[in-house]
């Protein structure tokens, strides 16, 4: 898996509370945007997940459990 170049123009603002977040968790800027994306990638993954289950299942398969629960 290779890597490729991704080039965003963002305020000032913005940056700086990136920064302070990114320090707050000893990383680079690039390194908390691109976990953070990941993360939210994983999550609406799950969410699909849980919905199709709960659709082939039915409400009782998932003991009850909703998507906006888990997410």
């Amino acid at each position: 898996m290779g890597s490729t170049v991704l080039s965003l123009r963002i305020d000032g603002e913005l940056l700086d509370r990136l920064r302070q977040h990114a320090a707050k968790r000893g990383m680079s800027v690039q390194d908390y945007v691109v976990r953070t994306l990941i993360r939210d990638d994983f999550d609406e993954r799950f969410k699909a997940a849980v919905d199709e289950t709960e659709k082939f299942y039915g409400s009782e398969g998932t003991a009850g459990i909703t998507a906006e629960e888990v997410t």
